[in-house]
């Protein structure tokens, strides 16, 4: 239709008469309710299927504006018909969510577009009040967008020795996310004496936060993942009566129904075959992470013992047999860890990645999964991140337009969004090799020039004092 429906004239309003918009008055009436009813099209002279046609391959970005067009369009920006049309049409489009906490512990929520290369701010995260300072007697509320959630999960565990009037001082931490069904899920977290159940949903068709239901017992630094269009927490920890106890719980939302299920406990094999009940009591074991391959859910594990993790492999949850069975040991053995009691890992197109920091302060490793060879392999090195001893949550990873993306700070302190080509190198480079075993005298620095192509900073964002928490992709 040549181009895009101008948003110049989106505080025009639709069903006006037609007039030369230069000669018209500045204080023009309002118009009256029943004006829309006498005027319902979207579009005047065009039936309502075809403008919804025209609306539902405009980009997303735009919909902020065009809501402010009438309270037609807006209704009509915000339905689920529209993007259902999205959906059949395949106009939608995959955004990056990233959590970010500022000055004062404020968690703030941003939503990147990555093929505008814009960002949009998401509204803040709706009040909870705390169930056990309530029972204290204090008054007032206290928002989740005013506390922080990246506390180190070593300082927290730090309760289970005893440290009761640590877990007093801390503020709000501990809280998990996860997208399904084309929404954004935060779930539980810790304050204080509070382990809390609570499940909140943002919703990016209404771009408004809503309560859900909530799981069935108080979680903090759970691990979340996907599997079969339902949403999966297992672990964490919450107050006991001498401090933090490690769950071994797991339970699923279905976002169809919005009711939570049990499922089997992990069994924790490696904890229960300690040598004496002294290591027993001293070791506590707990989940590190979490993500979904191949139709499973992989957990990795460690025991801890302040101020030490020890890796111990981990378990794996087969939804068909409804049981844990153990992972093998080369994927448990060698999962890289982004620091003490956390491990990423990304899936993308098939392929199980993660970021290894180990090998230097200013740069490190991705590394994919050979379920073949139960191994890990190098396919890139050099990756671009700053000093991470710095930050508590110095880098991330997400898989969005079938690519692996790191979301790192850079050297200017502003938060870059690095796309990595790292199947197209990773060929390269094979086949650089094998040239060079068939003509000893083949360049052998093709695979030097492939590495600068590797890293492409499709976004950035002034972070100044704003520390990375956690991120997920959406396809809306």
């Amino acid at each position: 239709m040549g181009g895009i429906l101008s948003l110049n004239h989106s505080k025009a309003r639709v069903g006006e008469p037609s007039q030369d918009l230069r000669s018209a008055s500045c204080k023009r009436p309002r118009l009256s309710p029943s004006f829309y009813d006498e005027n319902p099209r979207l579009i005047p002279c065009l039936p309502d299927e075809i403008s919804i046609q025209i609306l539902a391959r405009i980009p997303r970005i735009h919909y902020m504006k065009l809501k402010s067009v009438s309270r037609t369009w807006k209704a009509t920006v915000t339905s689920a018909e529209l993007f259902s049309l999205r959906k059949e049409l395949g106009t939608k489009e995959e955004w990056l969510y990233m959590l970010t906490k500022v000055q004062n512990d404020k968690l703030i929520w941003y939503a990147l577009d990555p093929m505008a290369g814009r960002w949009q701010r998401l509204p803040p995260m709706p009040n909870v009040t705390l169930e056990d300072e309530s029972r204290k007697g204090l008054t007032g509320q206290r928002m989740w967008n005013m506390a922080g959630s990246s506390i180190r999960i070593a300082d927290a565990v730090m309760g289970w020795l005893g440290r009761k009037d640590s877990l007093d001082r801390m503020p709000f931490c501990g809280c998990s996310i996860g997208a399904i069904d084309g929404c954004l899920y935060v779930l539980g977290g810790f304050s204080k004496a509070s382990a809390l159940r609570c499940t909140w949903r943002y919703n990016p068709v209404k771009n408004t936060w809503s309560e859900s239901s909530p799981m069935s017992i108080g979680r903090a630094y759970c691990k979340t993942g996907i599997l079969n269009n339902k949403l999966y927490v297992v672990g964490g920890v919450t107050r006991g009566h001498g401090g933090l106890t490690p769950l071994q719980s797991a339970e699923v939302f279905d976002p169809k129904t919005g009711v939570w299920s049990q499922v089997p406990s992990m069994p924790f094999m490696k904890a229960q075959v300690l040598p004496t009940a002294f290591l027993a009591d001293l070791l506590k074991p707990i989940a590190t992470g979490m993500t979904s391959y191949r139709g499973r859910l992989f957990v990795p594990q460690s025991l801890y013992c302040w101020p030490f993790f020890v890796d111990v492999g981990g378990e794996v949850y087969d939804p068909e047999a409804n049981s844990w069975v153990e992972m093998p040991i080369g994927m448990g053995e060698g999962w890289p860890a982004r620091q003490a009691g956390t491990k990423m890992s990304v899936t993308v197109d098939g392929e199980l990645y993660a970021l290894d920091p180990s090998s230097s302060l200013d740069s490190a490793k991705i590394k994919v999964y050979d379920y073949q060879a139960d191994a890990w392999k190098v396919v890139a090195e050099d990756v671009p991140i700053r000093d991470f001893t710095e930050s508590e949550s110095p880098y991330l990873l997400a898989g969005l337009l079938g690519k692996l993306h790191v979301i790192t700070k850079d050297a200017n302190h502003k938060i870059a969004v690095l796309q990595a080509s790292v199947q197209d190198h990773f060929a390269s480079s094979s086949v650089a090799s094998s040239s060079s075993h068939n003509d000893p005298h083949e360049d052998v620095e093709r695979p030097a020039e492939s590495e600068r192509d590797l890293w492409k900073v499709i976004a950035t964002r002034s972070a100044r004092a704003a520390d990375l928490v956690s991120c997920l992709v959406l396809d809306v």
